[in-house]
């Protein structure tokens, strides 16, 4: 008396399973995509990129589309005021930029040395605070050392160095703005 083997009637289960699944993807069920469903007038860029479809919704994945209003502040792709980002790197543009984060709005420096003054160099941290161009809308932090010996010692900065620089990137923010032909609000 011979005895089934256990291994047949599980790949005839398999085999069936796979005949099923095979089964259903008859052209029967395929739906044909037309290409009118990705044009503008199919609803979909109506949405705005938005969650509920409504203006005041939650954006998935960074796809809201600007609003006019936003050109009018400055505001563009970066995280913070175009104006004041372009103004900030244009003020510090004489000292070699170690990085810029648009998004975080932080633009660091490296190690810079007026020339003739070989026993000092400078390095600047700008801050850039916000979508609006305000006042309060930049902070610059100076960091100035000297030589001493075969190394730099940490030396202090007069307060308004920073300032006077803040200034200057509020008065060329300003300038960037009025060229642009936006009227401030």
């Amino acid at each position: 008396m011979t005895r089934a083997s256990p291994r047949r009637p599980a790949a005839f289960l398999c085999a069936l399973g796979a005949a099923a699944l095979l089964g259903a993807c008859g052209s029967g069920n395929v739906r044909d995509v037309g290409r009118d469903e990705y044009t503008s007038q199919s609803g979909r860029d109506r949405v705005r990129g938005r969650l509920t479809g409504q203006d005041d919704g939650i954006v998935l994945f960074g796809t809201a589309r600007s609003r006019p209003e936003d050109a009018a502040s400055g505001a563009t792709g970066l995280g913070v005021n175009a104006y004041l980002w372009r103004a900030t790197l244009d003020t510090l543009a004489f000292m070699p930029l170690a990085s810029a984060d648009p998004f975080g709005g932080v633009i660091i420096t490296d190690w810079y040395s007026p020339p003739g003054a070989g026993a000092e160099r400078f390095k600047a941290t700008a801050y850039v605070m916000g979508r609006q161009l305000r006042s309060d809308g930049v902070r610059i932090s100076i960091f100035r050392q000297i030589r001493q010996g075969q190394g730099w010692v940490d030396a202090v900065v007069a307060p308004a160095t920073g300032a006077e620089l803040e200034d200057r990137v509020l008065a060329r923010a300003r300038e960037l703005r009025s060229q642009s032909g936006v009227a401030g609000r």
